[in-house]
């Protein structure tokens, strides 16, 4: 594994409005050309200002920004002195803004020196013109500082340069010591609004610039004529053919209040605008994405003077002390779009470190660039490097072995149409030699990654043709790991840049440096019928005798449980129903009291299986329950405790059940198949597995193991994780599944297997590697290796296949080495080392013995608190028995007397009963007898109706005939 070494550069990523704070005696006052001022030195007030009407341009008219209060910095002024200390930022112009500058009349009037109290006024009247000061704009409250002389403006090259600055405010400083124009300078809070100068005696604005115009900024140096005072440089201009860089220079009353006007300035440049940047008028037509390569070549003077490319060794270049270098970069468009153009090289920049500031980075000197044309244009840069300046010092020390140091190599490329430089970012690592190390032989000289610029193509109302805007440049190889390839005035990131990438793209898993998160992968759930049904199987017959094991078990849990049957297999594999509720109820008992390990718990709890959703989040229900298990057992098993690794164990358990049922499994498996021994003593059984371990590569891949041997490869360097953590923390969780699938079906054994078949498939590439690489491998590349659920079966296809027999062989070959180890060992350390592991047990037992001591009393007073308690309810309840007693006794007395009054009744109601049976039969035939008188009356009546009617009807027949 490597070892990087940052070179105390910062590891934070570089932003568009950073500042840096940093010692000003580190900067070397060089002899420069003296600039070219755009204001003379003698001249009077009044041609002061009709001269700074031409140098600054600016735009300050009324309509543009509010009128308000200000605040008084003064009211808040330290009593400290400030160390004296450089600013310095890196800020850029937004693209697609209209670059038209308006320059505004100015006031006539006339400035006081800083000695004319009669003109300036006293301090107090001076403070009080503060506290009416005009707001740069109405949105963002502005810093007014009062008692500001301004010394000028020169003209300037190297915007960035702080030996220039220095030059420029020395020179401005020394000329203007008589002639400079009192003013009051008003900062923004914001990088949205505008530095304003106003003339203090009139309070009438003068110039202001946007913050976005200003580049960089510098105080004085200390102990010199310029502690008091400070500059900035900004670009003017409408183009970028026609930007033309300044310097303004100011001085203050003291030395303390460049401080705070410099941290206003710092405050203003790190707040972003809350809304798009006004771009003029322009309208957004459409985007485009342009593919370059950008290659990356180191030269140095070999010992017959001629200049030789530097070898790159894997990842890394080889690179002498102290030897002149030069930079070489190439650029080629490798996209069908249309063609960029690219004009001059803005700059060549390198620095140790990566993920550097800007500020960070040394520009070379003598940076030229020609055109080599063919079928594509190929644009080649090259630097000069001096290694013996004191700012390379990390790149010009020899690296220890094993060690390298990232360097940073920056190009800025100004290219047609578009207004401002862009910035590529490459990224390398490089190892030191000495001054006379001859390499004789490498392999590969460059470095070439691929880059995509994203621009963004801008109509402009205000002038013709079509400029471009850049969105973003991204380095096409690191699109998980971002790498601050982004050009300096990015002000939309690029939140999606997966769209540039076809579905397929390979480099949605690219295989980077990084080692794959814990956690990583999806597990499927689907399963045929047929295993389903087989799995019924052999549940049932095993639910039917849970003390022997079915037969067909081993083989389906070699091919892996089903994912929906996990948790229920595991519990069983594990023994879990043996001991029934116990350890359930040991467990709600643990997790309330109070743990020795809980910060380190904690802090471990958010490193364990980051990529998987229900650990994500920081507090959530997966952490919680993860850290109440690593809790609780660490107060379960004293003697090993919390120890890291645990945690993937606990955590793949909990994916396929409840804390409870998760925490008995874990001790299952640290108890019954003798996990918790590799914690034991200083890992004496760790070392053992180890031992065996390297036997067995012996035994089956030996040109494996003599690789190993060449290379001083030892077990332990890739193998103490798979065994501390059952392969849990870094491979694909389909994978760590089904190894925990077949660990409990089989044993500890299935470490060995495993690991044998994950050197057995990746034996070819590991015969390749070096001592580096294979270390590496490890860590990187295998788990990657098994990202496809097809190579993880078939891994463990082969896993299941070895045969590990010899173990027992091993382990006895183990001991009878280091009993011949012990014998050799001079018998003073040996028992020195044996007195310090007794004594260390004999501390181990007082510690348990006090508690122990500590348990028995507090259970005593425990016991006799519940044994005064219980007695005192046996006497409550004795009282109560008797009470119960007597009014049993009564009860039954009452029962008897009702019994004897029941069966009186029943003798009553028998006599009744039959005496109402006679009753109803003498009825029965009275009724009878009465039925048939009624129907022989009955019949009778019709007779006597008959003859009736028969006589009446006679009797009628002779009336009629006597009437006749």
């Amino acid at each position: 594994m490597d070892k990087v070494d940052e070179g105390g550069s910062s590891d934070s990523i570089a932003t568009n409005e950073e500042f840096e704070i940093v010692n000003p005696q580190t900067i070397v006052c060089a002899t420069a050309i003296e600039p070219e001022l755009i204001i003379g030195g003698n001249g009077s007030v009044e041609d002061l200002k009709q001269n700074l009407q031409e140098v600054l341009s600016f735009d300050s008219t009324a309509g543009e920004g509010g009128r308000g209060g200000g605040t008084d910095p003064t009211s808040k002024r330290s009593s400290k002195k400030k160390q004296s200390v450089l600013v310095q930022f890196s800020k850029k112009m937004p693209t697609g803004l209209e670059n038209k500058c308006r320059a505004d009349s100015m006031d006539s009037g006339e400035a006081t020196s800083p000695g004319d109290d009669s003109k300036t006024g006293s301090r107090g009247q001076r403070q009080q013109q503060r506290l009416s000061l005009p707001l740069v704009s109405p949105a963002t409250e502005s810093k007014v500082f009062s008692s500001v002389f301004y010394l000028g403006a020169a003209s300037i090259n190297a915007p960035r340069s702080q030996t220039e600055i220095q030059n420029n405010m020395a020179i401005l400083n020394e000329q203007s010591s008589e002639h400079v124009m009192e003013v009051t300078l008003a900062i923004p809070s914001t990088s949205e609004g505008k530095v304003v100068l106003y003339e203090e005696a009139t309070n009438t604005e003068i110039a202001s610039f946007k913050i976005h115009r200003i580049i960089f900024c510098a105080r004085g140096l200390q102990d010199t004529n310029e502690t008091s005072c400070f500059a900035f440089t900004c670009s003017h201009g409408s183009s970028a053919e026609s930007a033309i860089f300044q310097c303004h220079a100011f001085r203050c009353d003291q030395s303390e209040d460049v401080a705070r006007i410099l941290l206003a300035f710092s405050v203003a440049f790190s707040r972003a605008p809350q809304s798009g940047v006004d771009c003029g008028g322009s309208d957004a037509i459409n985007e485009e994405v342009y593919t370059l390569e950008v290659t990356l070549e180191m030269k140095e003077e070999d010992f017959k003077g001629s200049l030789t490319s530097c070898p790159k060794d894997k990842n890394f270049f080889k690179l002498r002390c102290n030897w002149p270098r030069k930079v070489c970069i190439s650029v080629q468009q490798v996209c069908n779009n249309r063609e960029l153009v690219i004009e001059r090289c803005f700059g060549l920049l390198v620095t140790p470190g990566r993920n550097v500031r800007q500020g960070d980075m040394q520009l070379l000197e003598a940076v030229a660039m020609t055109t080599v044309v063919g079928e594509r244009k190929v644009y080649s840069i090259v630097g000069n490097w001096d290694p013996t300046d004191p700012n390379f010092e990390v790149l010009n020390t020899e690296t220890p072995k094993d060690t390298r140091v990232y360097m940073t190599v920056a190009v800025d490329l100004v290219i047609e149409g578009i207004q401002e430089p862009v910035r590529f970012i490459v990224e390398t690592k490089a190892k030191l030699f000495p001054q006379n190390e001859r390499f004789w032989y490498f392999s590969k000289k460059t470095l070439t990654e691929q880059f995509f610029l994203k621009l963004r193509e801008v109509e402009s109302k205000s002038r013709e043709g079509l400029t471009y805007e850049v969105v973003g440049v991204e380095c096409a190889g690191e699109v998980e790991h971002k790498k601050p390839g982004l050009l300096t005035n990015l002000k939309n990131p690029l939140t999606n840049w997966q769209t540039m990438l076809s579905p397929g793209d390979p480099d949605e898993e690219s295989d980077n440096d990084e080692p794959l998160l814990s956690g990583s992968g999806e597990v499927s759930k689907d399963c045929s019928e047929v295993e389903l049904e087989s799995w019924a199987d052999v549940l049932a017959k095993w639910r039917l005798n849970m003390k022997q094991r079915p037969r067909q078990l081993t083989p389906l849990a070699h091919k892996g449980i089903p994912e929906a049957l996990r948790g229920e297999v595991w519990l069983l594999l594990a023994g879990c129903h043996e001991d029934g509720d116990k350890l359930l109820d040991t467990y709600r008992v643990l997790i309330t009291k109070e743990c020795p390990c809980e910060q380190v718990i904690q802090r471990d709890i958010n490193r364990t299986f980051p990529a998987h959703d229900f650990f994500k989040e920081t507090g959530g229900l997966g952490q919680d329950s993860l850290y109440k298990i690593s809790k609780a057992y660490s107060i379960y098993d004293e003697e090993v405790g919390y120890c890291q690794g645990l945690s993937f164990l606990a955590a793949a358990l909990l994916l396929h059940m409840p804390e409870e049922q998760a925490f008995s499994v874990l001790v299952k498996v640290m108890f019954d198949y003798q996990l918790r021994d590799l914690f034991k003593d200083d890992f004496e059984t760790l070392h053992l597995k180890f031992y065996q371990l390297e036997r067995l590569i012996q035994d089956h891949l030996p040109d494996l193991y003599e690789h190993f041997q060449e290379l001083a490869v030892e077990a332990h360097m890739f193998g103490s994780q798979w065994f501390l953590t059952l392969f849990t923390a870094k491979f694909p969780l389909f994978l760590v599944f089904h190894i925990l699938d077949v660990f409990l079906c089989e044993g500890v054994d299935t470490i060995f297997q495993v690991s044998l078949a994950l050197l057995m498939m990746s034996k070819k590439d590991l015969m390749a590697l070096d001592f580096e690489g294979v270390l590496k491998y490890f860590r990187v590349s295998l788990p990657k290796k098994y990202r496809s659920e097809e190579v993880a079966r078939q891994l463990m296809r082969n896993a299941v296949n070895i045969k590990v027999k010899k173990l027992k062989k091993y382990e006895k070959d183990y001991i009878m080495m280091k009993e011949q180890e012990r014998q050799q060992e001079d018998p003073v350390k040996r028992l020195t080392r044996e007195n310090k592991l007794l004594m260390q047990a004999n501390l181990r037992l007082e510690q348990e013995n006090d508690d122990l001591a500590y348990e028995l009393v507090t259970s005593k007073i425990d016991l006799r608190k519940n044994l005064d308690e219980v007695e005192d309810k046996a006497e409550s309840l004795t009282k109560e028995l008797a009470t119960t007693s007597t009014l049993l006794r009564d009860t039954e007395e009452e029962k008897r007397r009702l019994e004897m009054e029941a069966a009186q009744l029943k003798e009553m109601c028998r006599r009744e009963l039959q005496r109402c049976e006679s009753e109803i039969t003498r009825n029965s035939a009275i009724i009878f007898d009465y039925k048939q008188i009624c129907s022989q009356l009955s019949v009778r009546l019709e007779k006597e109706q008959t003859i009736s009617r028969e006589t009446l009807n006679s009797l009628r027949v002779m009336n009629k005939l006597s009437f006749l």
